[in-house]
């Protein structure tokens, strides 16, 4: 597994391979790796002859009260994780490499950003569309892979691709959960032993609309008060418990597609966001 640093490096080792036919597959990552992120990993080598991970803690992405500083960051422990993940290379650079001194140039998602984590945390996805945009360029992937944990973010990614004619297809890969349900996350980290078991109940929440859904539900106030009593019952405020279209992520007051059902709430200095996709054909009447 190669570990490269720098744009030039990364492009002179991965331009033979492409004019040699092979797919790319790129998996972008902030580090702090965990089980989801090794998941994103598996589904691109699906897709995929090379596999290229990125491990780099954007600042851009992050507002100036966030937790840009106390971002967990383990180089060493995430590449002991992608050696038997089948990464072939990883691309941890440093960000003078990334934002050179005197850049002028930001890539901006309107429309399906607005809202939910764009309404709570403003200049966030300006950060990662630019940031994505300028990984797509340096490494030029056939196929790029994102979790589904953070739904709006993928939404807005795949708009980002169709609208600037990107050749690269963005697949979503399920949310991978720890054993008791709750969404993994490098932030879980952080969160005290009292907060760890109040967090479940975001995910029980979900879970608890998604079977009123299965069992013939389509309106949107009750789904969601399914889902905001058990969040409710632990004392959590959510930033936001919306219901919105899978596709285009406006809002709906009666699943007739799919829908998604997305929640964001604070545990002490810690945000976590959650989803759960409602399907129709898969369990409603």
């Amino acid at each position: 597994m190669d570990v490269l640093h720098t744009v030039l490096d990364v492009k002179r080792r991965l331009r033979p391979v492409q004019m040699q036919g092979l797919r790319v597959g790129f998996v972008p990552t902030m580090g702090a790796l965990h089980d989801g992120h090794l998941s994103l990993v598996s589904e691109a080598r699906k897709h995929s002859e090379v596999v290229v991970v990125s491990i780099f803690v954007n600042p851009t992405q992050f507002g100036p009260n966030e937790d840009l500083a106390r971002y967990p960051r383990d180089l060493p422990g995430d590449l002991e994780k992608l050696g038997g993940s089948g990464a072939d290379m990883v691309f941890a650079p440093e960000v003078s490499e990334i934002y050179p001194a005197g850049e002028q140039t930001v890539v901006e998602v309107t429309g399906v950003s607005r809202g939910l984590c764009g309404a709570v945390r403003p200049g966030h996805f300006r950060g990662v569309t630019t940031v994505v945009s300028k990984l797509f360029h340096i490494v030029r992937p056939d196929v790029a892979v994102f979790g589904q944990k953070d739904f709006q973010q993928l939404a807005v990614i795949r708009r980002m691709a169709k609208d600037l004619h990107l050749d690269v297809e963005i697949r979503g890969a399920p949310i991978v959960r720890e054993p008791d349900g709750l969404a993994m996350s490098s932030r879980n980290r952080f969160l005290s032993p009292e907060d760890r078991a109040r967090a479940l109940a975001l995910s029980t929440g979900l879970r608890a609309a998604h079977q009123r859904f299965t069992s013939g539900a389509l309106a949107a106030p009750e789904l969601l008060a399914a889902a905001a009593a058990p969040i409710a019952a632990v004392g959590l405020t959510p930033e936001y418990l919306e219901l919105r279209s899978a596709e285009e992520l406006t809002p709906v007051e009666r699943v007739e597609a799919n829908a998604v059902m997305l929640v964001a709430a604070r545990l002490g200095n810690t945000r976590l966001i959650d989803n759960q996709l409602f399907e129709l054909g898969r369990g409603a009447a």
